[in-house]
């Protein structure tokens, strides 16, 4: 199973010009393929924190990275310099199709400015833009680089998605209540098995304390035995159990 990441690029996101709504579009489309975040950051248009991201998440094998924002041709615009350096280890070199379809779509005024985003990482794969045919990019069908404009973007991430990973299995999930601290329920954690997805969220109604449990896997067997399993050994405790809402 892959990695997931997206890494959203802009100081107006940090100082408040702008509202993202990058994070909440990629981490929708992962979950209705059945895919899941393993991480997200919103990012200054910041040289070292860029790389130092990207580094990062390159550490992982089976990291698999949307970016959004900084692939213009503007000066604060440095996505595309700083992924052939960090995933290629090579500097940028012009893309003939790139350069292409930026001279089609605004011809002398490509010039001298906007043909600099045909400027790409060697061995780019171009992702097409529906808007304007300025291309976004990939590298090695695993890092995705998408401009910020979320209508172009999202368009790209989605084709990139249906290409290259393609729907898993749903998720069977159980949740339910728990009147009661999460301390007195860690012992009953810890036997859950590791590859079960699980979570608890505390939660106060008034003075009481309440836990919400959340079980899932793809085997819908597993999730029904440590439900069970969870449910009795809570209810030894002389627990209440309720159903979620």
């Amino acid at each position: 199973m892959q990695h997931f990441y997206s890494v959203i690029i802009g100081t107006e996101l940090l100082n408040g010009r702008r509202v993202d709504k990058h994070f909440a579009f990629i981490n929708q489309e992962l979950r209705d393929r059945g895919l899941l975040h393993s991480g997200s950051f919103v990012i200054q248009d910041s040289p070292a924190l860029i790389q130092n991201c990207f580094n990062m998440i390159l550490q992982d094998p089976k990291s698999v990275m949307f970016c959004f924002g900084g692939i213009g041709a503007t000066p604060d615009d440095l996505t595309r310099s700083i992924a052939s350096e960090v995933f290629t280890g090579q500097s940028l070199t012009l893309h003939e199709k790139a350069k292409e379809l930026i001279e089609q779509q605004f011809g002398n005024e490509a010039y001298p400015h906007r043909i600099n985003m045909a400027m790409l990482p060697p061995s780019s794969e171009l992702l097409h833009n529906v808007v304007n045919n300025v291309p976004g990019f990939s590298l090695f069908n695993r890092f995705f680089f998408t401009p910020g404009f979320p209508s172009m973007a999202w368009p790209m991430a989605k084709e990139a998605l249906d290409k290259h990973f393609p729907s898993q299995p749903k998720l069977y999930t159980v949740s339910f209540i728990v009147e009661s601290t999460e301390n007195d329920l860690i012992d009953i954690m810890e036997a859950l098995p590791k590859e079960l997805n699980f979570s608890s969220l505390p939660r106060f109604v008034g003075e009481k304390r309440m836990v919400e449990i959340y079980l899932a896997h793809e085997e819908h067997a597993l999730v029904e035995q440590w439900s069970r399993y969870f449910k009795d050994a809570t209810m030894k405790k002389g627990k209440t159990i309720k159903d979620c809402l």
